[in-house]
């Protein structure tokens, strides 16, 4: 597959992320939140959550084959995925250890991704 193809494959499973979280926040927490999953206010940034990854995504795959806007768009991406990595990392130990190190190794995966993306399409 080619970068812009991959990147807007990424950006696609975003979105699909970013709208399962707006719709079923609790269950599609619950894993990587364990209990707080089913708190109202944990469900609220969930949902802000998934809103974010729908932008994101959207955007990911717009202007994945623009020159200019598209590899720094792709890097900024990247960035936004390391602080999902970061912060469930400062606290993975006070998190269900599988959610976490699955949140950890999507969020870490997809940074990776969109950083040798974003190189690749410079």
């Amino acid at each position: 597959m080619n970068p812009v193809a991959l990147a807007r494959a990424n950006g696609y499973g975003r979105i699909a992320l970013g709208l399962g979280l707006l719709a079923a926040p609790g269950p599609l927490t619950a894993g990587w939140l364990g209990e707080d999953a089913a708190r109202p206010g944990t469900q609220a940034v969930a949902r802000a959550l998934g809103a974010r990854d729908v932008l994101l995504g959207f955007l990911t795959a717009h202007v994945a084959a623009r020159p200019g806007v598209g590899p720094r768009t792709l890097a900024s991406v990247a960035l936004v995925d390391a602080a999902d990595f970061a912060a469930t990392a400062a606290v993975r130990d006070r998190l269900p250890s599988a959610g976490a190190a699955g949140v950890m190794v999507l969020a870490a995966a997809s940074a990776l991704q969109l950083g040798a993306l974003a190189a690749a399409l410079r």
